[in-house]
């Protein structure tokens, strides 16, 4: 298994959990990985959902670290 279909795999991963959130219902929310570094992008209407959104993704195997850049519309 190459290292790209891993991190395809953990992409989908994460972007499946954060469309299945509750909370994130019909946000525009999407995901990079590379070597299991994860960042989120997108908007968010609170902070509440900034955290959630991190919290979701935080337990999936194969996530070394998060970075959250999503924004806060205000």
């Amino acid at each position: 298994m190459s290292m790209n279909t891993t991190i395809v795999r953990l992409e989908d991963r994460v972007q499946e959990v954060i469309d299945h959130n509750p909370y994130l219902v019909q946000r525009n929310l999407r995901c990079e990985a590379k070597e299991g570094h994860v960042t989120l992008h997108g908007e968010v209407e609170s902070y509440f959902q900034k955290q959630m959104a991190q919290e979701s993704v935080r337990k999936i195997d194969g996530i070394v670290s998060i970075n959250n850049c999503l924004e806060v519309a205000e």
